[in-house]
């Protein structure tokens, strides 16, 4: 090239910047055809540079979409280019519109539906090309008439590599050998069936792989494979080839210098050969032997650090041209092998990951072959994965990346000019910080800066997979305050890709909200979510796909869960719109969606302003509908179950919302999960329950609903404790004076179940008794009875303590009901109220002090003190008083204090 200069190319102020030819060709050959096409259109001499065929020799076109529009659009530019990498179908049917006549190499890989004709057109539209590479797709509909028909047409083909074809008959590798006659490497790789006797035909061929195929007699292709007199290596990786005939194979090779033999069964079993072994000058590889060492062999420079054996050879300046074929072919068959290995996920190989397999990934990684490479990462990304469904992976695998600098090296490729490369490199990390090791190596070496900008990219997977990252690295234990940066970023990032249709980029908005909800729970970060108007671009996400609903309830939910430490939960409330989606949402058919919404409502009736704004969105109605439809399910969603109960117990601190549960069928919904084998469940229900009793209608509807039976069960029969502890006081708020008054108001609409619940007050009543029974230790109570010793009335506090009721919370209305009920007429009630007054304010538990704050009027004071010196009261009742006077006291002085 000549070092003319080309001039006006870029502009820095008001100064023309010359730059030399070789530097303006490294700059557009590193983009991408749509920024090349781009910037030869911005001006006249852009353009006359645009065009120039020293920008279009190479095409990787796996990143973007490419079809017929497209091409025909590339194909003045493309009357110069030798290399295509493509991915998908619809790609290869675009091909040829390039018209790329003097195309030299292929490269196509993920599409699997390509029949014979289109290989055929591809191959007679191409018929300078020298290298056809297909794979790692299974073939089903390429037939060994296609091949016949790529060796006549291109009879300048070197290398062919093709994966999972059914059958390659003798007729079309006898066309490869008579009309390809440069023909020095095949690859039939995962084929079915391979005519081995007529491969002995092509006697050009140098390299061989036949890694993964079936149904082959080795003892007799391996004497047809000694005939030919150029091959210098051979690959059968993952076949069953014996030792018997590996051992008859490689004492009367002549020229043969490498055998590969990766994951051969009956060779890794073999006590003969799973030591390095030399083949007259040459190398065996196993998964036995030190790859590296036997590599190292091959040259007569010894100084070489083996496990640097790769990365030395490709630094020599001189590199001997028999010896180069050899690395470049052994780089790209144990890369082959090794991602394979990684993608099925093959069983008993950790001992080979943890001893060479991963260092051998790492080498490849670096590799000047950019298959190798990529196929390397692709192997990085998988090969640890355990389950992708549960997003777990193999520690120990991981901890050997990590330790091998494998991470950083990760993060540098994610640099690379080349999006394949960024994209597969970002999707390694992705998986590996799953590992909570790497998260920590990712922190220390600044990867979150790299992966920030790489979440910036203008390619939508580059940025889905680095979004996916920050997400990974945003979950679990980590310091969530060291990531608010991100929190700027991913508004961003989320802004930019909305504008694009629904599906086009739902994975990158995903991903970026999936990485926001994380960042939700931590109370700075949170803040930053609202400040930068990171509500708001979520809210524009809530009709997109279920997955990113998911993220975008998710994010809400932990915006509003920090109560009142931050200002969050209210800005939810005040965002316009944002109540009425939560509650479009609890609708989803997808039950993901439906838990996060249902815990965002939840967490929003924290005040009382949200609460009423949920409820006159319908999400009242819309809570009671998800309570009938997970409780009437054939299967049982327990969390849905419990997360729907918890969220109505929220709205029972209004009247008017608790009635409205109980009018749409929540209490029926209620009493089935609250026979729930599922202890959570069952017990959100019973509180629910609770609570919704102390609305008289919502009681009748209890007795209604044929609960009272189950109810009284639960007393004592519940292995919950504090099941039994509700349900006695559900019976209370059922059998008080309260509901006889209502009761009595509305005699004609409520007498026959009035009637039902009168019927039933003796077992009622008789639970209560042996609830507060169990509680009670009657040598004890008689003996408080007569000394009322505080050590005494401290034991028989502890005693009826339930630890489990110390989470309950009772409004104002429910602590007067109870102190009023201190004077009813029944044993059996006043004994229950003045239990449940013990429980509310025994000290220690989370709401005592609210409890006793609103006991500290001068009338609830005075009922309790009746309650403790009435002569007609029972024992336990009169003792349980006066524990409720201590422990007034008790929180009375701890609040002077």
């Amino acid at each position: 090239m000549n070092q003319r200069v080309c001039k006006n190319v870029l502009r820095t102020g008001n100064e023309m910047v010359d730059l030399p030819d070789d530097v303006v060709i490294e700059f557009f050959s590193r983009l991408n055809y749509q920024d090349r096409a781009n910037f030869s259109e911005t001006c006249s001499s852009w353009r006359l540079l645009g065009r120039s065929q020293n920008f279009w020799h190479s095409l990787d076109l796996r990143m973007h979409k490419f079809n017929m529009n497209v091409a025909n659009r590339l194909a003045s530019r493309c009357t110069g280019l030798r290399k295509v990498q493509f991915c998908g179908i619809e790609s290869a049917n675009a091909l040829i519109y390039l018209r790329a006549r003097d195309l030299k190499e292929i490269n196509g890989e993920y599409c699997s539906d390509m029949s014979d004709d289109m290989l055929i057109l591809i191959a007679s539209n191409h018929k300078a090309l020298e290298i056809l590479q297909l794979g790692p797709d299974t073939f089903e509909r390429i037939t060994s008439d296609a091949i016949k028909e790529v060796a006549a047409c291109c009879s300048k083909l070197k290398i062919l590599r093709l994966s999972g074809i059914r059958n390659v008959n003798g007729v079309a590798i006898e066309s490869l050998a008579r009309n390809c006659p440069k023909l020095t490497e095949i690859s039939f790789v995962d084929c079915l069936n391979i005519d081995m006797k007529t491969l002995g035909n092509v006697l050009s061929l140098q390299f061989l792989s036949v890694a993964g195929s079936l149904n082959i007699n080795w003892l007799l292709a391996l004497e047809y494979l000694n005939m030919l007199p150029h091959l210098k290596c051979l690959d059968v990786s993952r076949t069953d080839i014996a030792p018997d005939a590996l051992t008859s194979f490689l004492s009367t090779s002549k020229n043969l210098l490498i055998f590969c033999a990766l994951n051969c069964p009956a060779i890794d079993n073999s006590p003969s050969l799973v030591k390095h072994k030399n083949i007259k000058g040459g190398l065996l590889i196993t998964l036995s032997t030190n790859i590296f060492r036997g590599v190292c062999s091959l040259f007569a420079e010894t100084t070489m650090e083996e496990r640097n054996v790769f990365s030395s050879w490709r630094n020599l300046e001189i590199k001997e041209q028999g010896l180069n074929e050899i690395m470049i072919w052994l780089e790209w068959i144990l890369s082959y092998s090794l991602f394979r290995f990684a993608v099925r996920h093959q069983t008993g190989l950790n001992s080979f990951w943890l001893s060479q397999g991963v260092a051998l990934l790492l080498s490849f990684a670096q590799s000047s072959q950019e298959e190798v490479q990529e196929r390397a990462v692709d192997a990085l990304a998988t090969f640890a994965v355990v389950n992708n469904e549960t997003a777990s992976i193999d520690s120990a695998l991981a901890k050997a990346v990590s330790q091998k600098g494998g991470i950083l090296l990760l993060l540098n490729l994610t640099k690379s000019w080349r999006e394949g490369l960024q994209c597969k490199s970002a999707m390694a990390i992705k998986n590996l910080l799953l590992d909570f090791g790497v998260r920590k190596v990712v922190e220390e070496v600044g990867g979150i800066h790299v992966l920030v900008n790489l979440a910036r990219s203008a390619n939508r997977w580059i940025a889905e997979r680095a979004a996916g990252c920050l997400w990974n690295l945003s979950a679990g234990e980590m310091d969530k305050d060291a990531y608010a940066g991100l929190v700027q970023v991913l508004v961003d990032v989320i802004s930019k890709w909305t504008t694009h249709a629904n599906g086009v980029a739902d994975g990158v908005l995903n991903c970026a909200a999936g990485t926001l909800a994380n960042l939700a729970a931590n109370n700075r970060c949170s803040m930053l979510i609202v400040e930068v108007g990171g509500l708001t671009a979520l809210l524009r996400l809530a009709r997109r796909s279920r997955y990113i609903q998911k993220q975008v309830a998710r994010t809400i939910a932990n915006l509003a869960s920090h109560g009142d430490r931050n200002f969050c939960n209210t800005a939810v409330g005040d965002e316009i719109g944002a109540v009425e989606a939560l509650v479009q949402l609890l609708h989803s058919p997808c039950n993901g969606v439906r838990k996060e919404a249902v815990v965002a409502v939840s967490n929003l009736c924290f005040y009382a302003r949200n609460r009423e704004a949920i409820a006159a969105a319908g999400g009242v109605e819309a809570l009671a509908f998800l309570a009938h439809s997970c409780a009437s399910a054939p299967h049982e969603d327990h969390d849905l179950q419990e997360m729907v109960a918890r969220a109505l117990r929220k709205f029972t601190v209004s009247e008017a919302h608790s009635i409205l549960i109980g009018a749409r069928g929540g209490i029926a919904s209620l009493l089935k999960l609250a026979q729930s084998v599922a202890k959570d469940v069952h017990e959100r229900a019973a509180e629910a329950l609770w609570a919704l009793s102390f609305c008289p209608i919502n009681a009748i509807q209890i007795a209604h609903s044929g609960g009272l039976g189950f109810v009284a069960i639960c007393c004592t029969l519940s292995m919950s404790k504090v099941v039994q502890f509700l349900s006695a006081l559900t019976l209370t708020y059922i059998y008080d004076e309260r509901m006889d008054e209502f009761c009595r108001a509305r005699a004609s609409s409520v007498d026959d179940l009035k009637s039902r619940i009168d019927a039933f007050r003796f077992l009622a009543m008789k639970s209560i008794d042996d609830f507060i029974f169990a509680y009670s230790d009657p040598p004890l109570l008689s003996s408080v009875a007569t000394s009322s010793s505080p050590a005494l009335l401290t034991q028989v506090a502890e005693s009826a303590h339930i630890l489990e009721a110390g989470h309950l919370r009772c409004s104002g209305s429910e602590i007067e009901r109870l102190t009023v009920m201190l004077r009813n007429s029944s044993n059996e009630l006043k004994t229950c109220a003045a239990f449940a007054l013990l429980q509310f304010t025994f000290p220690g538990n989370q709401h005592a002090l609210h409890h006793a704050s609103l006991l500290n009027n001068t009338r609830a004071r005075a009922a309790v003190r009746a309650g403790a010196v009435a002569a007609t009261a029972p024992v336990q009742s009169k003792i349980f008083a006066k524990i409720v006077l201590r422990n007034l006291e008790h929180h009375q002085e701890k609040t002077l204090r």
